[in-house]
């Protein structure tokens, strides 16, 4: 009964916690204070599954608790790979046909002027299977692999991130 009380006021006061304890990984909440410093990939998941639905990261970013601190800035290349991320499947069968509306976003979001969009369209489609090299790649490679193959494109070169 004193450990479930103790739990429970520890989980009661993080709100009110201004220490920076964001996981790298899993980000700022509630799951990356109660499963802070565990290792491995079994905390990993619980952490960002109490981060992602306990929805107590919004709160946390704009209060500046909960190890979240609301005072960043938000990259290009941090919200390419957020779209990426939130778009993998639709955007992969985009590709593979060289348009679509993931991908035209997909464009949109990266920069890409009208005049070049079926250059990047193009490019996408005929680098396919180097873009997702594996049916398990991850967001950041498609986002590394994708702005590699931009750089290489003279069309493309300067939307490189």
């Amino acid at each position: 009964m004193k450990k479930t009380l103790a739990t429970l006021t520890f989980v009661a006061m993080l709100p009110f916690s201004n220490v920076a304890m964001a996981d790298q990984d899993i980000g700022c909440g509630l799951g990356s204070m109660v499963f802070a410093g565990q290792s491995g990939k079994v905390y990993k998941v619980l952490g960002a599954t109490t981060n992602g639905t306990s929805g107590n990261q919004t709160f946390g970013i704009t209060f500046g608790t909960l190890g979240c601190d609301g005072s960043g800035t938000i990259t290009s290349s941090q919200k390419l790979a957020m779209f990426i991320d939130g778009n993998m499947d639709n955007l992969a069968r985009d590709m593979a046909k060289g348009e679509g509306e993931t991908l035209a976003t997909l464009s949109e979001v990266w920069g890409i002027k009208q005049a070049d969009k079926s250059e990047f369209n193009s490019v996408a489609q005929a680098n396919f299977a180097e873009i997702f090299k594996s049916e398990n790649v991850t967001s950041e490679e498609v986002f590394a692999n994708l702005n590699t193959l931009i750089a290489q494109d003279k069309t493309l070169s300067a939307y490189q991130i």
